[in-house]
C-alpha cells in the first residue's frame, strides 16, 4: 500500500482498474478476511429474522418487525460484504 503513496500513477492506474470492474468480475474477485466474517454475519442475521418471520404461530407485532429488519440487514450486509474486493491479491488465472 506504501507504494502507490510513494508513486501517484500506480493509484491512478488501481482506481482506474477498480472503476472498470463490472459486477460479475467483483463478486468473482477475492473479498478479504474480515468481510468474509462480515458476510457470515450477516447469512445468520438474514437466516433468523426470516425464520423469525415465518413462524406460523401468532407473535407479538414488535417481535415480527424486528425479524423483518433482522432479514432485510442481514442481507444487505451480506451483499456489502461479498463485493468488497481485495486489491492487494493476485487475480485469478481465469482472467
Amino acid at each position: 500500500m506504501f507504494y502507490y503513496l510513494f508513486n501517484p500513477d500506480s493509484l491512478w492506474e488501481l482506481q482506474k482498474n477498480e472503476k472498470n470492474m463490472n459486477v460479475i468480475k467483483r463478486v468473482k474477485a477475492p473479498t478479504p478476511k474480515f468481510f468474509k466474517v462480515l458476510r457470515n454475519i450477516g447469512l445468520v442475521m438474514a437466516t433468523v429474522g426470516s425464520s423469525i418471520v415465518a413462524i406460523p404461530t401468532v407473535l407479538p407485532w414488535t417481535i415480527v418487525v424486528i425479524g423483518g429488519y433482522l432479514a432485510v440487514g442481514g442481507v444487505v450486509l451480506s451483499a456489502v460484504s461479498q463485493l468488497t474486493t481485495d486489491t492487494n491479491s493476485k487475480p485469478d488465472a481465469n482472467e
